[in-house]
């Protein structure tokens, strides 16, 4: 089977092409095309949805035809092709902004109609969560180690190994949550933030020491030179019973810190206060994690979201893994699949094949885990 997933959930336009036979247990990337407005949202210090669907409507249509390309045997001529040979259609029906689900949306209703080709929609938290099954993985290097530490880190993770029960864990800038996953089709949310997820947390406290949007990967990069232990931030609702999260708290923290500073002095403790940040982050996530784990018992822990793309995140949830639940598998995605893509909306829609008709198929930016 061959599924063209389309992604534009909010700033990334994205179309992919998987490949996959029936009983595979793993899905093979043909393309993944991504085109990303974060400059023009930098600007701005944050996403304006009104610019972002602009950004969409512009790029959606050159995006699909790259994606198409490698499926061609001739090179494609400026027109779009009329009967790409495809299976079916994916695309993110929500959750995310209004205008940027409509065009996606829209785009692969049309496309469905033209090309006489089923259309699955696909929730975009659930596909992240199916990047893990997008071919075998290999870990980045992680550094400054003990070699036993390495070792374990730089292990092959073979992602057709992923067993059920799973636990997966998912961490965004608009969702931190908790799920079990049974088997595919067969969820069930065990928790998620209560206000500001993982991620927009990190955007926030960014914009209070003056970093430029997206504040994540530049608090990461802060946080390797500063000292983690500088700050007792707080680690909201670590010891709850339950596997919610809150993360409003530890902005507020961060901005009674800073508050009255000049910049002068700031700039100073800027790496320390990262640092700091980023271990709070990592402490709840992992605690929450590991418990829901030792809960429910599962074969396999499931990373995914474009937090998970911080490496001190994954080296510290691993090396908990191991040595806390040494039975258990812990997958994740390569790091250009832990942001938004179209490959892991078709990748979820290959698994969970549920083609709708077109005319029940509506954007729907509040949608959550059913």
């Amino acid at each position: 089977m061959r599924i063209l997933g389309i992604e534009t959930s909010c700033d990334e336009t994205s179309a992919s092409i998987i490949e996959a036979k029936k009983g595979n247990k793993t899905v093979t990337l043909v393309s993944n095309i991504i085109s990303s407005s974060v400059k023009l949202h930098a600007k701005t210090g944050g996403i304006i949805p009104e610019n972002a669907a602009r950004e969409q409507i512009k790029y959606i249509l050159p995006v699909i035809k790259q994606a198409l390309s490698p499926i061609f045997s001739s090179r494609l001529t400026s027109h779009f092709p009329s009967s790409p040979s495809i299976d079916a259609i994916a695309v993110t029906y929500g959750p995310g902004l209004i205008g940027s689900l409509l065009v996606g949306v829209e785009t692969a209703k049309t496309l469905s109609y033209v090309f006489k080709k089923p259309i699955v929609p696909v929730n975009h938290l659930l596909g992240h969560i199916y990047a893990n099954w997008i071919n075998p993985v290999i870990p980045n290097s992680f550094r400054d180690l003990p070699h036993d530490e390495k070792e374990m880190l730089n292990q092959e993770v073979q992602h057709d190994k992923i067993e059920f029960p799973a636990v997966a864990l998912l961490v965004s800038g608009g969702h931190t949550d908790l799920i079990l996953m049974k088997a595919h089709g067969s969820i069930k949310w065990l928790g998620g933030t209560r206000d500001d997820a993982a991620g927009e947390a990190l955007d926030k406290i960014g914009r209070l020491l003056g970093l430029s949007y997206p504040a994540g990967p530049i608090i990461e990069q802060l946080a390797k030179n500063g000292n983690l232990k500088a700050y007792k931030f707080p680690r909201p609702m670590i010891g709850t019973n339950d596997f919610d999260f809150s993360f409003s708290g530890l902005k507020t923290a961060v901005l009674q810190e800073v508050s009255g500073i000049k910049y002068q002095v700031l700039r100073k403790k800027i790496p320390d206060i990262a640092a700091s940040v980023q271990q709070a982050i990592c402490d709840v996530l992992i605690r929450k994690t590991i418990k829901a784990a030792k809960k429910y018992k599962p074969k396999s822990i499931l990373l995914g979201g474009g937090v998970v793309a911080n490496e001190e995140l994954k080296r510290q949830l691993i090396l908990n893994t191991k040595y806390e639940l040494p039975d258990t598998e812990i997958f994740f995605p390569k790091k250009f699949l832990c942001t938004d893509n179209a490959a892991m909306i078709a990748t979820a829609a290959f698994f969970n094949y549920k083609p709708a008709p077109v005319n029940k198929i509506t954007a729907n930016p509040e949608l959550y885990f059913d």
